[in-house]
This record gives structure tokens, C-alpha cells and sequence, in this order.
């Protein structure tokens, strides 16, 4: 990633065909299961599952392909692994993981308006609204009876887990909609602290949620079960930090977004916030370009992009970044950890941000 401070001499060593071997790794353990696991659902939630998965094409034909990175799974394996675990003891939690991850982009996209996803239509384009939010919704509850039959004696606490940190979601995503109806400016914008919060919740429970889960059920001591989850939320903002820079800047081909998407439809980013709070004269510029009436047109957009850059809103997003990436180090290396298990997930950590979007 573009900024981001170097690591530990494993971290360096392990780089970016380290971090795609352990995902790649985790994925041939954890896909089978759960396909499995929806392949047991009713079928036509099953197939829209498989869409949004990128299994199948709509209708239910097989498609090849990649069906995401597994930051997710991944996280889950390797807490298990760092805890003194086998891999195998984190597969429940990791495909309950991967289950409500689907199940939130599912309902995002409806509630966002995106039409695309992975460069195809959104599930709710190809399939209709109703039944995408019935697919969110199958999924959603797969994932608690996967955990709640999870053999052994933690998967009680995995289930209390997994609904904390779904709390956290669903009011990281009311605090982003609630976002879109404040004013830029004013005693009511949303300040930098305020998004930062809501993307701890809505961005970064997931992932503290998928480390939790892998150290729970590996018997992992309370407070390795916190570091670790704390260490996941703290990769989500700075997931989250980078995603909006590419929501801004990124390439569409690479993002499978819209060129200044975000700043199309005026959503709340941390690169446009940060520009705003900046307080120099293209913040005011920027400030009368968003809330003025009426959509942006190309020019106005490129405008506004080069606004947000030149009041320091894509340092600042990225200094965020790398800030959040530090405070996941510290969080790993302040609690006793297999070091081999460890040393992948400090090489996984600024790939992941790196690969956002």
C-alpha cells in the first residue's frame, strides 16, 4: 500500500505472494464447507447466494472465476492457528463469517443504490429487491446455526460474539445512511471522529469478528480473544480509509467502481471529510461545490477530486491508514502467539488494506 510503514522482518519477508499463498490456503480449506452449508438452503435463496458469492451466473449456471480475496476466512484461520489451534478447529466460524459478509453486501448494495459489484450487476439488479434482502436474510441466520452446532464447548460464545459484533454492524450502517442527511458544514456535519467510529462499527466489527471467532474456538484466553478482535477492527478502518480513496480515485477496472463514485452521489468519505475539517481556502471550495443543487456533472466531479487532494483530504485518509495498520501490530505482538501463525497475519495486514476494494 501506497504510505504504509514497514513491519516486522516476517512481514517483509513474507510480502505480497506470502499473504495470496495464505489466503489461497484458507480458501481450499474453508470453500467446500461452505458451499456446502448453502447448498443446504432452499434453492433459489441458494442460487442468488451463489451470485453474490460469484459461484454461478444468474439462473444458477456454474461460473469460474474469483469469488473474493477471503480476507475474512483468513482471519479466522490464522487467529485459530496463533492461538495454539489446528486450522480445522476455525472452519465453522470462518464460513459463519463469510455467510453474514455476504448477507451485508447483499443489503448495502440495496440500501447504497450500487447496481454493480465485482464489475456485474448487484444480486438485487439481477434478481429484484425482495428476494435479494430474502437471500441476505437466509444467509444471516445460516451463519448463527453454523456456529450454535459447532462441535465443542465454545460455540455458545462464538454465537454471542458473532451477535455483538453484528449490533455493531447494523449500527455502523444506520450512522453511515444517517450521515447522507447532514449538512457539510455547520454544527451538524459529521466530523472525523464520528466517521471514524462508524467505520470501526460497520467496516471493522466484521473483521474483528472473523479473529475473534477463529481465537474463541481454538479455546484461545480472554484477553488473546480481545487483542486479536481489536486487531481485526483496527484493519477495518484502515480498510476502510483506503476504500474511500479508491472511491474517489481509484481505477474502475480495478475496483469494479464508478471514477469518483462516492463524490457522485455527495456520500460522507473520510478523504472529503478530512479536506473539509482542514480549514484552507480549497475546504471552503470545496464545501459551496458539494452543497451546491443539483447533480455533479464530469467537470464538477473532477473539481471537487482535485479539491479533496489539494486540502490534504488523501494524506490524511492515508496517514489514517497507517495509523490503523500500527495500532493492529501492537495489538498482535501484546499478547503471547505461535510465532509462525503470528508472522502471516503482520504480512496479511497491509495486504489487505493495499488490496482494498
Amino acid at each position: 500500500m501506497p504510505g504504509t510503514k514497514g513491519g516486522t522482518g516476517t512481514e517483509g519477508a513474507s510480502g505480497v505472494e506470502g499473504a495470496e499463498a495464505v489466503l489461497a490456503r484458507c480458501r481450499a480449506m474453508v470453500e467446500p464447507a461452505l458451499r456446502a452449508r448453502v447448498g443446504g438452503m432452499h434453492a433459489w435463496p441458494a442460487e442468488m447466494a451463489g451470485y453474490a458469492f460469484g459461484w454461478c451466473e444468474q439462473g444458477g449456471e456454474p461460473r469460474a472465476g474469483s469469488s473474493g480475496k477471503g480476507v475474512r476466512q483468513a482471519l479466522a484461520v490464522l487467529c485459530a492457528e496463533a492461538a495454539g489451534a489446528p486450522a480445522e478447529a476455525a472452519v465453522d466460524g470462518a464460513v459463519a463469517v463469510e455467510l453474514v459478509h455476504t448477507f451485508s453486501l447483499l443489503h448495502d448494495d440495496i440500501m447504497d443504490g450500487d447496481e454493480t459489484r465485482r464489475q456485474r450487476p448487484a444480486a438485487w439488479k439481477a434478481y429484484g429487491t425482495g428476494p435479494a434482502v430474502l437471500a441476505g436474510d437466509a444467509l444471516f441466520a445460516l451463519a448463527f446455526e453454523v456456529l450454535a452446532g459447532s462441535p465443542g464447548p465454545h460455540g455458545g460464545a462464538a454465537v454471542r460474539r458473532l451477535s455483538r459484533d453484528m449490533a455493531d454492524l447494523v449500527d455502523g450502517q444506520a450512522e453511515d445512511l444517517l450521515f447522507e442527511e447532514r449538512p457539510w458544514t455547520g454544527p451538524g456535519a459529521v466530523e472525523v471522529g464520528a466517521y471514524l467510529r462508524m467505520a470501526e462499527h460497520k467496516t471493522g466489527a466484521l473483521l474483528g469478528c472473523a479473529a475473534a471467532l477463529g481465537a474463541l474456538l481454538a479455546g484461545a484466553p480472554a484477553a488473546t480473544v480481545d487483542a486479536l478482535a481489536t486487531a481485526g477492527r483496527q484493519l477495518g478502518v484502515a480498510f476502510q480509509a483506503v476504500d474511500d480513496v479508491l472511491g474517489l480515485w481509484g481505477d474502475p477496472v480495478v475496483t469494479g467502481k464508478p471514477v469518483h463514485g462516492d463524490l457522485r452521489r455527495r456520500k460522507k468519505t473520510l478523504p472529503v471529510l478530512a479536506a473539509l475539517a482542514a480549514g484552507v481556502p480549497a475546504s471552503r471550495r470545496l464545501a459551496a461545490l458539494l452543497s451546491g443543487a443539483g447533480p455533479l456533472e464530469e467537470a464538477a466531479l473532477r473539481e471537487a477530486a482535485g479539491l479533496v487532494e489539494e486540502a490534504g483530504g488523501r494524506a490524511a485518509a492515508m496517514a489514517e491508514a497507517d495509523a490503523r495498520l500500527d495500532r493492529a501490530r501492537a495489538c498482535l505482538r501484546g499478547v503471547p502467539l505461535a510465532p509462525e501463525p503470528a508472522g502471516r497475519l503482520l504480512a496479511l495486514l497491509p495486504y489487505v488494506v493495499g488490496r482494498a476494494g
